[in-house]
């Protein structure tokens, strides 16, 4: 029997549950690990020289050795250079464990893999014209015998042996030496002088090009940077470069953090199972992350680009130089760069723009997972598998909890303590409870309360009612703070929730006196306050109001709940066109829009008919006057004009009713669509439609404001709109405003718009078909079409030379954008959409466990539903769990979903 199959776990074994509170200190610790691959086609020989010494820190000390691997044929092992036999050790599940070790040692091991047929994509892996890896979460096991866990950390030294045909040898730290060899093979040997754990390990080996430039730090030193993509996309790594340095004078600017060492580099990868991932020095990122240009590239290309460069390369403090100790603490590096990212996105561009993005996402996706059977705290007490657990909720939410902490210390002792955080831990692996711990020893405040947002999951609602005395001028706020069961958790203690606030009089913002505020709290005559909630439920009362006011509430969303406050059309509307917070703006208008499409649902759902819906008048007024304001940012006009999403509207619902949210709320956008003709037409008519792209924020606001006037009037089914429409498509110079048509014409309801589509689908895949993320948008438009029978063409598109069902970027944008961003459809019928995601996830847990466990989502939110949906749901979640062989990444999600 072979290691590999030693290691593999029995047939429908449940796998074993990993819990936090089983933390142990490693019994050892690797000084340095010396690694030399030696890459042929069909397989590579990896050969790890481990100087490993016992932990002083351990319990006890250890006389075995216990090391992870996965997938690997052992072919010899040497201790202090004595070849060991079978009676030295023995394998185990993803292991092989020594016997009566010294208490330091050099190990030499020598194993096989097969990178060619590696399509789980994680450890060392073939993708097209490259080798690349991928080790985080536990991917350096599938590459050799090693202590695979955050905590240990080691200095490593890399030599990449490969034929001439690869002439890119690359992995971290710097180039150290590099040569040619025999039998047309060449070597480059690479050391990273900096310690990091194995998930932080990588190596690229391919025929490549590059861009090159430098960035001169704060101190002087000068830094090459390099982009290593497929020759085909050499014209498209430009904007990536402009962001990486953007990024790296951010970083020094704002956090006061250096880069390192004397090279950055990133490899674009077409096949690859995250968007990106920040090993030292050498970053491994998603083709769609980093390619960009405007024939190619929708401006929302263009921010994720940039977005994702910032966070991999901030990942070089808030991640690499201090690491996480243990996978419960993923949160301590992922939510923290995430806000990292964020801030520096809204420097780029509109704060308040990048709020309201951000925001929508939180809200609609992570409130979603709050509410689900995969529910967990941002630092969760166990798992199944690791790779489950990057989430929505520890990375959104948890960037979320950075931003609670910037809001309640201030810009100025939020930066103390996040240089505490990085003077005290640089160099070491740690906690959640380090990093709090350094804000609050910097700031003086107590944090304790506030930790519990650590371990505590769900959403927090808030119930807040008001009382105003005209006699004695004072406004009153009683907020009442709770959390419903999760299954970690049914009692929740109350959180430490600041809240960003301002009162509205009919001149505007008021002036805010806190009654009994401690001394520092005031600030003079202000308009914005943060209020702290602690307890479960507090007055705040407000001196000197001289007239009643409308609260702006939850400003900026300080803070990731649910609130409730009774406003009446007249307050949002007033919200709407005066507040001062932008955030709160668009929140009015989107409550506004909830209220039109609640009226529509309520007549649907009564047997009304929805054709020739009229919307309030007052709505109209207050989109009207929106349009009509000139001081607005165009990409605010844009985010308050667009309703509530589908997705948003399930999410608010005990009950979703499919049908009833997707047929009101686009009666809603056609009745503001006859409403705003005039409008929307001038909008439409006054954009110049062939000026040259630009990726400035002003000018992705005006494509974006112009779009969703297009979108709204092809709604009208008018001939003349439709040929507008089509005119777009045909002329555009970039590909946001290509997309922007072609989707409207897929989704066009009209025989012309029909028509019309379908010749455009085929010019574009004839015009694009060599550009591989350009099909992906191509599959994604069609699966995402709201028109009936978009299954059967999903499933038709599946046998399509443009879609490759083992490239995770294709099976997202056609199998995942018809499972989550198609609910009418995936929802219709006797669940044949339940059934078509099932079958796909069977298949995948075979090839790419990772992508099968994420695909599974829509599925686990069955009981959301009615009775005849879960019953379907239900059965197909059943019948996934009862597959043989069923991965721990399904396995985890399914069964906790089914409980």
């Amino acid at each position: 029997m072979t290691a590999v199959e030693q290691s593999l776990p029995a047939q429908n074994q449940q796998p074993k549950t990993i819990y936090l509170k089983d933390y142990r200190v490693p019994d050892y610790l690797i000084r340095t690990t010396d690694l030399r691959f030696e890459i042929y086609e069909g397989e590579t020989i990896v050969s790890a020289m481990l100087d490993l010494y016992r932990n002083p820190a351990a319990i006890a000390p250890a006389t075995q050795l216990k090391l992870h691997g996965a997938d690997v044929e052992l072919v010899s092992i040497a201790l202090d250079g004595k070849v060991l036999g079978e009676g030295d050790y023995e394998f185990g599940e993803e292991s092989l464990t020594l016997f009566n070790t010294p208490a330091e040692f050099k190990l030499l091991t020598i194993t096989k893999i097969k990178p060619e047929a590696n399509t789980s994509l994680e450890g060392l892996y073939r993708s097209r014209t490259m080798y690349c890896t991928q080790c985080e979460a536990e991917g350096f096991r599938k590459i050799t015998y090693y202590l695979d866990r955050p905590d240990v950390m080691s200095e490593f030294t890399t030599t990449v042996v490969a034929d001439k045909k690869f002439p890119v040898l690359l992995s971290n730290g710097n180039l150290i030496d590099q040569g040619e060899l025999e039998n047309n093979r060449h070597y480059a040997t690479w050391h990273d002088p900096f310690k990091k754990p194995a998930y932080l390990f990588a190596l690229v080996a391919g025929d490549l090009a590059h861009i090159e430039d430098g960035f001169t730090t704060c101190s002087g030193r000068n830094v090459a940077l390099k982009i290593f993509v497929e020759p085909k996309d050499l014209d498209k790594c430009d904007h990536a470069m402009t962001s990486l340095k953007n990024s790296m004078r951010w970083d020094e600017e704002v956090y006061g953090r250096e880069y390192d060492l004397n090279i950055f580099m990133i490899v674009a990868v077409d096949d690859f199972n995250m968007g990106a991932m920040e090993n030292k020095g050498l970053n491994i990122f998603n083709t769609s992350c980093v390619l960009a240009k405007p024939e190619t590239t929708t401006d929302g290309g263009f921010q994720r680009v940039e977005g994702v460069v910032a966070h991999e390369y901030f990942h070089n403090w808030s991640g690499n130089r201090v690491t996480c100790r243990d996978w419960f603490q993923l949160s301590l590096k992922e939510g923290f760069t995430v806000y990292r990212d964020s801030e520096f996105s809204a420097d780029m561009g509109s704060r308040t723009v990048k709020r309201v993005e951000d925001v929508s996402l939180l809200r609609t996706l992570q409130f979603a997972e709050d509410a689900g059977p995969m529910a967990h705290p941002i630092r969760p007490e166990s798992y199944i598998e690791i790779s489950n657990f990057y989430t929505m909720t520890v990375y959104e939410k948890g960037a979320e909890i950075i931003r609670m902490l910037a809001t309640l210390l201030g810009k100025e002792n939020f930066r103390k303590g996040t240089d505490l955080y990085f003077e005290r831990h640089d160099g070491q692996a740690v906690t959640t409870e380090d990093f709090v711990a350094a804000l609050a020893d910097a700031s003086g405040r107590d944090l304790t309360q506030f930790k519990r947002w650590y371990s505590q999951a769900g959403t927090p609602r808030l119930e807040i009612r008001d009382h105003y005395d005209e006699d004695a001028q004072e406004y009153s706020l009683t907020i009442t703070q709770s959390c419903p069961a999760t299954p970690e958790c049914a009692h929740k203690l109350p959180f430490h929730i600041p809240i960003a606030m301002g009162l509205l009089g009919s001149a505007g913002d008021l002036p805010l006196y806190v009654k009994d505020a401690e001394p520092d709290f005031e600030t003079g005559d202000n308009t914005h306050k943060v209020i702290e909630l602690r307890d479960t439920e507090q007055t705040f009362v407000f001196q000197r109001v001289q007239e009643k006011p409308v609260p702006s509430l939850l400003r900026g969303f300080s803070a990731p709940v649910k609130m409730h406050y009774q406003y009446s059309r007249a307050d949002l509307v007033l919200l709407m066109s005066r507040d001062s917070d932008g955030f709160n703006r668009w929140e009015a208008s989107q409550q506004l829009g909830l209220q039109a499409i609640y009226a529509a649902m309520q007549h649907y759902q009564q047997g009304g008919d929805l054709s020739g819906w009229v919307v309030d008048a007052d709505l109209v007024a207050a989109y009207r006057s929106v349009l009509q304001d000139e001081s607005l940012d165009q990409a605010m006009v844009a985010y308050m004009l667009s309703l509530p999403t589908e997705a948003y509207l399930s999410e608010l619902a005990d009950v979703v009713d499919v049908e009833a949210i997707h047929f009101s709320r686009a009666a809603v956008r056609k009745a503001l669509a006859r409403e705003l003709r005039e409008d929307f037409e001038r909008i439409y008519q006054a954009y110049d439609h062939q000026q040259s792209y630009s990726a400035t924020a002003d000018a992705i606001a005006a494509r974006s404001l112009k779009n969703v006037a297009l979108a709204y009037l092809m709604l009208l089914n008018d001939e003349n709109l439709i040929h507008a429409c089509e005119l777009q498509y045909r002329t555009s110079n970039n590909m946001t405003d290509v997309m922007a048509a072609l989707t409207q014409l897929v989704n066009s309801e009209a025989p012309l718009g029909q028509q019309l589509a379908e010749q455009a689908l085929a010019d574009f895949y004839q015009r694009w078909q060599h550009e591989s993320l350009v099909v992906n948008q191509w599959l994604s438009v069609q699966a995402s079409c709201a028109l009936p029978n978009t299954l059967a063409k999903v499933k038709a598109l599946q046998t399509h030379a443009g879609f490759d069902g083992k490239n995770p970027n294709k099976i997202r944008a056609l199998i995942a954008s018809f499972c989550n961003a198609n609910a009418i459809n995936f929802h219709a019928g006797e669940g044949a959409g339940y059934q078509f995601l099932a079958d796909q996830i069977i298949h995948l847990n075979k090839q790419n466990p990772q992508i099968a466990a994420r695909l599974l989502t829509p599925l686990t939110k069955w009981k959301k539903y009615n009775r005849a949906r879960q019953a379907l749901m239900k059965a197909e979640l059943e019948r996934i769990l009862a597959e043989p062989n069923l991965s721990k990444d399904v396995f985890e999600v399914v069964s906790k979903s089914l409980v």
